[in-house]
């Protein structure tokens, strides 16, 4: 049986090092970070009371104790909820209502002034102090709590089943309010393995983890990924530019995954001469322009690999190929089988867009306490219903076309999101750039768009205007944003994603003030 446990097997080499932190340059081996999250879970079962079947949640940095935190609770046969350590106390207090834990672990940092700990204090959940001193597992309870809900229960002392539930995020909630999707060690342990075959990872490879662990993308192939595979993580407790370079070369590392907003970051940063090796370079959790995929390719000389995830498949869905890799695209289906559907769950033909379904192993069994949700996401035959819009591209690969809650109704033409993206960020000076839907009398909604440029002295009526005619070429008219509005940054999500309905609210806000600053 295989479950995450099982992940820290090493390839069958205990000796081999599973895990460096960069700031410190320590190095754990296969053999002892194993040992670390068997002392860890007897921690959680012996001290703190955690049973099979409770929630344990957990805010830290990327480290070893949050990969202590988060192994240890799966091997005690509880379930882990990761959160961002830069929530706000409103947040913690909707996460830890939504999950219900029996336990929060933090930091030493972590005062009882802290975000997290006013609200475990209101939401009644006990809050226990866990570190590593002396390479030894340290906990001290700083809040009692309630008594637990789940006292009743038993730990069977054992190991971790298969069909456990070992992991509980939510969804990013870029259309709507955040579902609870519960993934157990079989949904992980899955990805995991589709991740290895499609980047044939080995026990050689060394990968640099910039993406946040409370997150399916670092938790699964940042991490749990190169660690079935014997390889090895250095992790940095935050990306950072300035130290990325120097940390990738000095340890050896040899690949990275990342959003498209990091993969921009690094091509604007000074590179290393010499410039390291890089097998590959992953991009996943936003789509990735054109442009931008031409310029890593050019400049870091590697190949760019462009996948497609999402939290209820585990993280990976389809991605490119060495072999067969095309910009725009987010490549195949590797453990996972693609269907696009039409509105009724008919698949369609080869070419035509439709709703992106997917079916696997690694696909959750259904949302957690959210059957309204469950019926509405699942065709029969358990294919689960992305939301997302695509084709399968000539090549064979999946094209996205955007969400369908995010496409723009122009007089009811259907248009694409990430086609407008794509077409600005292709422009001469543009950084960055989203688009999204703005209500009209006339057509319904029209387009318009949120740009950073690379100079921000250019922003102005002339800016936008050049913009416009450059983009004559590459959109029909209609789907040329009538409105491009100039801004030093675009909000994203703890992970780099872009949330349009949060963009279009912001940037509505801004052009109202500045025309009622012009009326004055």
């Amino acid at each position: 049986m295989t479950t995450l446990l099982t992940l820290l097997d090493g390839a069958g080499d205990d000796a081999r090092i599973a895990l460096v932190t960069a700031e410190t340059g320590k190095k754990y081996s296969y053999k002892a970070l194993r040992s670390l999250v068997l002392s860890f879970r007897d921690v959680l079962r012996n001290e703190l009371g955690v049973k099979t079947g409770d929630v344990v949640a957990a805010s830290y940095l990327n480290g070893v104790e949050f990969v202590l935190s988060f192994l240890g609770t799966g091997a005690a046969r509880a379930i882990a909820a990761p959160l961002n350590s830069a929530y706000t106390a409103k947040e913690y207090e909707f996460y830890l209502s939504d999950t219900k834990p029996v336990v929060l672990l933090l930091p030493r940092s972590a005062t009882k002034s802290h975000p997290a700990v006013k609200a475990a204090e209101l939401e009644g959940v006990r809050v226990a102090h866990f570190w590593l001193e002396n390479d030894a597992v340290r906990v001290e309870t700083i809040l009692a709590g309630k008594k637990s809900a789940s006292a009743a229960k038993q730990s069977d002392g054992g190991d971790p089943k298969p069909d456990d539930v070992a992991l509980v995020l939510h969804t990013s909630g870029t259309t709507g309010r955040p579902k609870s999707v519960p993934l157990t060690h079989h949904n992980l342990v899955t990805t995991t393995g589709n991740i290895i075959r499609t980047y044939e990872l080995t026990p050689k490879d060394v990968t640099y983890l910039v993406m946040p662990l409370f997150h399916v993308h670092g938790l699964l192939a940042g991490l749990l990924a190169p660690f079935r595979s014997g390889g090895t993580v250095v992790v940095p407790e935050k990306f950072s530019a300035g130290r990325f370079w120097s940390d990738f070369a000095q340890y050896g590392c040899n690949w990275y995954t990342a959003v498209p907003t990091i993969h921009s970051i690094l091509l604007n940063t000074p590179l290393p001469n010499p410039l390291p090796k890089i097998r590959f370079i992953r991009s996943c959790s936003s789509s990735l322009a054109p442009s931008t995929f031409e310029r890593l390719e050019a400049t870091l000389r590697a190949p760019v690999l462009e996948a497609y995830a999402m939290t209820e498949a585990a993280h990976q869905m389809t991605s490119n190929v060495v072999s067969n890799r095309h910009p725009g695209t987010v490549g195949v289906g590797i453990g996972v089988e693609i269907s696009i559907r039409d509105d009724k769950g008919k698949e369609v033909p080869k070419g035509q867009v439709g709703e992106v379904c997917v079916r696997g192993e690694n696909v959750t069994k259904g949302y957690w306490e959210n059957e309204k949700a469950n019926r509405e996401s699942f065709w029969e035959g358990r294919w689960f219903r992305t939301g997302d819009q695509g084709r399968i591209h000539e090549s064979g690969n999946l094209q996205l076309t955007g969400r369908l809650k995010e496409l723009i109704n122009r007089a009811g033409e259907k248009l694409s999101p990430v086609e407008i993206d794509s077409a600005i960020l292709s422009c001469d000076g543009v950084a960055e750039a989203v688009c999204f839907g703005v209500e009209d009398a006339k057509y319904g909604e029209i387009v318009w768009a949120g740009v950073v440029l690379k100079d921000q002295s250019k922003a102005g009526p002339k800016e936008e205007e050049r913009l416009k005619k450059a983009l004559e070429s590459k959109l029909a008219k209609f789907k040329i944003p009538q409105r491009i509005i100039f801004t030093p940054a675009i909000p994203k999500t703890a992970t780099g994603k872009i949330q349009r309905r949060h963009v279009k609210e912001a940037f509505v806000v801004q052009v109202k003030q500045q025309e009622t600053r012009a009326k004055l």
